[in-house]
């Protein structure tokens, strides 16, 4: 972050050294200090005590109350995230807030330093830092927060509390603005555009620890904010300039781009830092910023009175560009086939966007090089600052692919009038687009009105609208004495205004017939001579018209300026009703003759700004490698501190010298001993060049005379590399005896984390006496370089450099030229030892004196990116907006060959194999390593003591012999694992039966009284029966004319022949009497798709059964699953039944690496696979760790974003041996909804893996296509017992009340006879009789239709204060039922009764 004091002179060459030195000192030492030991007290240990005990708490709970573990996950996957998304926002705003406090004191160092001041002639460059503005900001900032803190608690707080219930206890319980003042980085004057006018741009960076804390105390509520950081360039203009105090007419506020937020909540708010929810909060907070600070929304203060706020708030554009989106090539082909393994095309469109102005092309199938041939028009409100922004996608049918973007500032158009060209596309391996744009100038003439038509004729372009040849801007002001409302009431007017196709509406003015709207609106004009505007003036429902107004623009043509100013009276209004308008016409003008004889240089020129979308790094970049050498012991060594004279061997004090790149490493002391045990682990950065040998030196520790030697030895770096893993022992050269034990590995890397775990914990298993930490990865930073940074205040350039720290390791680039865009192209390469913790620091200083901004990044973001890699272009911290720099970081995660999972590539050798690597100086016959298979350090501890009496040799093998007694034999190879699964043909090709069971008519009577003297009834129930599965309806009593209501699903196969059985019979106490049958056939449903028919009964008199059979068709994408599972929510049923939503096809293939069992022995592996209530199991396998099931199973999903499939695989069916949990929503971010991979086992062993495809099939019924016609059959009406359609209105002349019953629907039957229903009319508050009407009673009808009329003499006035209430009666109830179906109140103050309305 830029200093905010005043700048320190640059230094010189003869400054001294020391004072320098004495800075540096003192701004390490606020990084460096140490935390002073604290001690323990028994308060500390009951605490530590309680919040282990409150961490373990859930866990217990969880268990005892049996939580499904799949909830466990979830919470801790959201967790993780949360915490993730938290480490990472407070590091960000910790960093920027410790680089302003070290930039404060430094500068303030170096300013005490200054012993003259700036003379005069000293000039300041365009954008200058305002070093008084952010002394004031500063000084008045603990006034700002008291102002806050009042607004808040006094203003803010009470208003909250009156506005809900809930909120009745909610205080803020602390405002602390806190002491980081906002800053104003820089301010830019521009004087190339009106002289009438100051136009500024402030370059604000704030970096707060602003706390704000509320409370609700009724529901236990805290939230808040801690921290936050917010980083744009705010467009100051100052216009009108008058000749009067305040010199200044108003101030407009805007910015061009969206700042950058990023806020640090608290307390409940905590959630807001949730994936996806932390997205989601700080946009829909920038959108509130959006919605009256960036552009085209301005913020306009006025100074004086009288002001055009509207054109203030809504001037004249400064141009229109046209963008001719032409051709791409070279895209990136996204649609793979055969599972990825043949590369396919793209189907590829572009989104453009110039401020809120957005637009898509259409997609072109299958290609990489598209042709679209498309034409848009932009509004270019402010230059330069404005930018063309191009996004290209794959279009797919579930989530589109990303293909590459680009931008361009429209700036440069303007410059260019005309730029045609290739634009490269960044954030992809390859692509690029065509543009041409064209600047359109505005003329205020229609003198070239004529020409610009005809070059509109030539233009070709495949999108629906042609090009245009004006702009017509409208300033809607006010109005004046519009009609009042029917009823006597002020209207709440706004205004439509339309051109051609094109209707744009204004904002509502309340309760008023003089309403001030100064608003603007922006209108493409194709041929002014012949095109209109029309005004519409109407009330907030846009039914009641309170005038309209119809102007021709061929009237602007004739007009000087072509503009109308003025009152227009308003037609279809009242006498003196009149608007206020300013219509301004532009004339888009193409100047060709101003276009530069080179449009490519001169876009060349123009496109300094298009920088390279990604560091071309040399091919060398990255190919380094680690070292890793283990130290181990050493066996033998000659004794070098003799006794009298030599005439009584004596011991060493040996230690180790190891040379290898430039690098030495040094190892500890061991006091008199001639066979030492160091354990000790270096690691260096190598790159393979040929030639490079490890240099061995041991030596004898001596005191007062020089070292003595006590040998030597090399090894070559190729054979290292060739081994990748040697272990054995080295013989000492140029001496009697010795030799050292040495474990020398290359570690291979990998460019994927998904080892990551087991590495970090095969390191924590591994101790050395030098305190080594074993590496992680190795991250390899390439910084190309940077482009927009701040000039110094003194007006010069800077000259940069980078200073890239990780951990204690730091880096520094070298110091460029004077430049504002310096380029370094310089590598380097860190050693990472927990690539989830550490974070890259890299600092950017003018000399390493001046800090000029920071960046920070965070290597976890790395591990979340393909190929560890981010290559792109960073904003800097604490510089100007258009500050960044272009860096590459490339992350390699460093796998051990011991290592468990490691790849076998890697050659051990150990001292008996023939091997390269062994020195040509070993003759002794060398002594076998302890273990191969175990890491060196537990073998090396455990075999090799500090005694020298004991035996080494014995030792050694003794360890030697106890391995090779445990080592397994070998393992025999096994055959690949097929990546996917392989089910048969027949896997998903099952379909949905859905059988609807509505009603029946004239059923046989067959409980007949008086030996069938009397005819009676029946109670009927129906048997549904299709391939073995039987569904059976409820039973009516005493009904021949029964509605059942019911739903039945079942899966089939599609080729099949059977038939659906249908037989319905009375219920008896005894034995049920028949009703009939009838059968229909299952591949007529299937051809028909979906029938709604009565059947009739066979095998007796009469009778017929109404049923709706559907054969669900099934898709494979999301669009219609909204509509599906709306589907779900309108119908109901007797039965209770749910449609289903989709169908889940599940193939268990196999498993690997099964766990045995306790007794040691194989298991015999089922799996029991369970969605919802459906369980299904698979066979049990014959004993082995690797079972093969090849079984197939289908569920039916009602819900397929909330359940879940779990899979429990066990032995027996009574030991659990693992189990997955697969979310059903997973499959929906899928392509095609499938799932086909092998899944981990929770509960298992590491290895344990089970190989299954989930493939879901969204259910697409016909029905959903009759919910906006309302006929769908079984339909649920609202929420209640039914509905009722009403027509409310006033008659004004006859000053009455007029209620038409027109019909209700969705009735519940309360009987079995019906219902007989009528409707009851009640105004209250009045309830006596003269307010009571009813309708006219309809017999055993649960869609009973009325059309009855009513009238209340009524005044309009008291209508206001009346409720109308509507029951439904039952007329045939008893004392046993209510008589009341259903009731409704209507308050009429809220019905429009002048307009009337018509609604159930």
């Amino acid at each position: 972050m830029q200093s905010d004091k005043s700048e320190p002179s640059e230094p010189k060459g003869t400054e001294c050294p020391s004072s320098s030195d004495a800075e540096k000192k003192a701004l390490s030492a606020v990084d460096t200090q140490a935390p002073k030991p604290k001690g323990i007290s028994a308060v500390a240990v009951l605490w530590t005590f309680g919040k282990c005990l409150g961490a373990l708490l859930p866990v217990y709970l969880a268990g005892y109350y049996r939580v499904s573990t799949s909830l466990l996950m979830f919470g801790m996957m959201v967790y993780t995230g949360w915490k993730h998304a938290r480490e990472a926002k407070e590091a960000r705003l910790k960093s920027a807030i410790q680089l302003l406090d070290n930039e404060q004191e430094y500068t303030s160092m170096k300013v005490s330093k200054i012993k003259r001041d700036l003379p005069a002639w000293v000039n300041f460059p365009d954008v200058e830092k305002v070093e008084w503005l952010n002394k004031v900001l500063q000084q008045v900032w603990p006034f700002v927060g008291q102002y806050l803190e009042k607004l808040l608690v006094e203003t803010i707080a009470p208003s909250i509390r009156a506005s809900s219930t809930h909120l009745q206890t909610l205080s803020f319980t602390k405002v602390d603005m806190g002491d980081k003042a906002m800053k104003v980085v820089g301010i830019k004057a521009h004087t190339e555009n009106d002289k009438g006018q100051v136009l500024l741009d402030l370059y604000i960076s704030y970096v707060g620890n602003v706390e704000i804390n509320v409370e609700v105390k009724r529901y236990f509520c805290k939230a808040g904010v801690k921290g936050i950081q917010l980083h744009g360039m705010m467009r100051v203009i100052l216009e009108p300039l008058i000749g009067d105090v305040p010199i200044v007419g108003a101030v407009t506020m805007f910015f061009i781009r969206r700042p950058k937020l990023d806020i640090n909540w608290t307390g409940l708010t905590n959630l807001l830092d949730i994936p996806g929810l932390n997205v989601m909060s700080d946009s829909m907070i920038m959108d509130a910023i959006a919605s009256f600070l960036v552009l085209p929304n301005r913020l306009v203060v006025p100074l004086v009175p009288g002001l055009h706020i509207a054109q203030l708030r809504s001037p004249l554009p400064r141009g229109v560009v046209r963008i001719h989106l032409v051709e791409a090539q070279n895209l990136a082909a996204k649609d793979t086939s055969v599972k990825g393994v043949m590369a396919g095309l793209s189907d590829p469109y572009a989104i453009l966007r110039v401020g809120p102005q957005t637009f898509t092309s259409q997609h072109i199938d299958n290609t990489d090089s598209p042709k679209w041939g498309e034409m848009y028009e932009v509004i270019v409100h402010e230059v330069p600052g404005q930018e063309l922004e191009v996004e290209v996608y794959d279009k797919d049918p579930d989530q589109d692919d990303f293909l590459g973007r680009t931008k361009l500032d429209l700036g440069i158009v303007k410059k260019s009038i005309v730029v045609d060209d290739w634009f490269p596309l960044k954030d992809t391996p390859s692509g690029r687009v065509h543009f041409k744009l064209e600047w359109l100038a505005l003329l205020p003439s229609a003198d070239r009105l004529e020409q610009s038509l005809k070059r509109n004729e030539s233009v070709i372009c495949k999108t629906s609208d042609p090009p245009s040849s004006a702009i017509l801007v409208v300033y809607l002001d006010k109005a004046e004495a519009l009609p009042m409302k029917k009823g006597n009431k002020e209207p709440n007017p706004m205004v439509q205004l339309s051109v051609q196709d094109v209707t744009r509406e204004s904002k509502t003015c309340y309760t008023t017939i003089n309403p001030e709207w100064e608003e603007a609106f922006t209108f493409f004009i194709q041929d002014p001579r012949k095109q209109d505007i029309d005004i519409q003036v109407k009330d907030a429902d846009r039914v009641q018209t309170l005038g309209s107004l119809t102007i021709p623009l061929s009237r602007l043509l004739s007009n000087a300026n072509l503009s109308l100013d003025q009152w227009f009276q308003l037609d279809n209004s009242g006498s003196a009703s009149r608007i206020y308008i300013n219509t301004v016409l532009r004339v888009l003008w193409l100047d060709e003759e101003g276009i530069p004889s080179d449009v490519s240089s001169n876009l060349a020129a123009g496109l300094s700004k298009q920088l390279p979308q990604q560091t071309s790094p040399h091919p060398s970049f990255a190919t380094e490698g680690l070292l890793r050498i283990h130290l181990l012991a050493g066996q033998n060594l000659v004794p070098k501190d003799n006794l009298m004279g030599g005439m009584v061997k004596g011991k060493s004090d040996p230690y180790v010298k190891i040379n290898i790149g430039g690098e030495t490493f040094t190892s500890h002391v061991i006091k008199g001993n001639l066979n030492p045990t160091w354990n000790e682990m270096y690691e260096v950065i190598l790159t393979q060049l040929p030639g490079q040998e490890l240099h061995m030196e041991v030596f004898d520790k001596d005191m007062d005379m020089k070292d003595d030697f006590m040998g030597r030895l090399k090894i070559s770096l190729k054979d290292i590399i060739d081994a990748r893993y040697t272990d054995q022992w080295y013989t000492l050269s140029d001496v009697k005896s010795g030799r050292v034990h040495l474990v020398l590995e290359w570690v291979p890397t990998a460019s994927e984390s998904d080892r990551l775990d087991q590495v970090l914990q095969f390191h924590s298993r591994q101790s050395y006496q030098n305190k080594a930490v074993p590496s992680a990865g190795l991250l390899f930073v390439y910084i190309e370089q940077a482009d927009g940074l701040p000039v110094k205040k003194s007006g010069k350039d800077p000259k940069v450099g980078a200073e890239l720290t990780l951990e204690e390791t730091s880096r520094k680039t070298t110091v460029c030229e004077r430049t504002t865009s310096p380029q370094w192209n310089e590598a380097f390469c860190y050693k990472v030892r927990d690539p989830r913790e550490d974070i890259l620091v890299v600092k950017f200083s003018h000399s390493w004196t001046l800090p000029i901004g920071s960046l920070v990044v965070p290597l976890r973001e790395l591990l979340s990116e393909p190929e560890l890699v981010l290559d792109q272009w960073f904003h800097l911290d604490g510089a100007s907006p258009e500050s960044q720099v272009l860096l590459r970081a490339e992350l390699k995660i460093l796998i051990p060959s011991k290592c468990p999972g490691a790849t076998d590539e890697a050659k051990v050798i150990s001292a008996s194999d023939p091997s390269p690597a062994r020195p040509k100086q070993e003759t002794d016959p060398v002594l076998r390593s302890s273990s191969v298979d175990a890491p060196p350090v537990e073998t090396i501890v455990s075999s090799v003591t500090l005694d020298e009496h004991v035996d080494v040799k014995e030792t050694v093998a003794d360890v030697t012999e106890e391995t090779v007694e445990e080592s397994p034999s070998p393992a025999v190879a096994q055959p690949p694992r097929p990546p996917h699964t392989s089910p048969d043909l027949s896997f998903a090709s099952e379909g949905l039966l859905r059988i609807h069971l509505l009603e029946a008519q004239n059923l046989v009577a067959k409980d007949n009284l008086m030996g069938g003297m009397v005819k009676g009834k029946s109670d009927p129930y129906v048997k549904i029966n299709i391939g073995g599965v039987a569904f059976k309806s409820h039973v009516i009593k005493e009904n021949l004319n029964p509605t059942w209501n019911e739903m039945y699903e079942l899966v089939l196969t599609g080729n099949s022949v059977q038939e659906i059985k249908f037989e319905a019979f009375d219920k008896d106490i005894d034995s049920d009497d028949f009703l009939g049958r009838f059968s229909v056939k299952l591949n007529e449903i299937i051809r028909l798709q979906y029938t709604d028919q009565w059947y009739t009964l066979n095998d007796v008199k009469s009778g017929q059964i109404h049923l709706i059979l559907e054969w669900v068709p099934t898709v494979s994408n999301t669009v219609r699953l909204d509509q599906v599972l709306q589907l779900q929510s309108l119908q109901s049923y007797q039965n209770k039944a749910v449609p289903s939503a989709a169908l889940l096809f599940v193939h268990v293939e196999r498993a690997h690496s099964l766990p045995l069992k306790k007794s040691g022995k194989e298991p015999k592996a089922g799996a029991e696979l369970v969605l919802g209530e459906t369980t299904y199991k698979t066979k049990l396998c014959d004993r082995g760790t690797s079972p093969q099931w090849n079984e197939s199973f289908y569920f039916l999903v009602h819900d397929p974003k909330h359940q879940m499939l779990v899979v429990k695989l066990s032995s027996g069916w009574d030991q659990p041996m693992g189990s997955l949990v697969v979310t059903v929503k997973e499959l929906l971010a899928e392509p095609q909804l499938v799932l086909d991979q092998w899944f981990h086992l929770d509960g298992a062993s590491p290895e344990s893996q089970i190989l299954l495809r989930a493939e879901l099939k969204i259910l697409n019924s016909k029905m959903v296509d009759m919910i906006s016609a309302e006929t769908l059959p079984c339909a649920a009406y609202g929420s209640g017992n039914g509905q009722v359609k009403l027509s409310l209105s006033y008659a004004a002349q006859q000053r009455k009340l007029i209620v038409v019953v027109h019909a209700c629907r969705g009735l519940l039957s309360q009987s079995k006879d019906g219902v007989d229903s009528y409707v009851s009319l009640m105004l209250l508050p009045d309830k006596s009789k003269a307010t009571k009407r009813k309708t006219a009673v309809k017999k055993r009808d649960l869609k009973p239709e009325y059309n009855e009329k009513f009238e209340y003499d009524l005044p309009m006035e008291e209508a206001k204060f009346r409720r109308l209430s509507v029951s439904v009666k039952n007329n045939s109830a008893s004392f046993r039922s209510r008589d009341v179906i259903g009731q409704v109140q209507i308050e009429l103050a809220e019905v429009d009764l002048i307009s009337g309305v018509t609604e159930w």
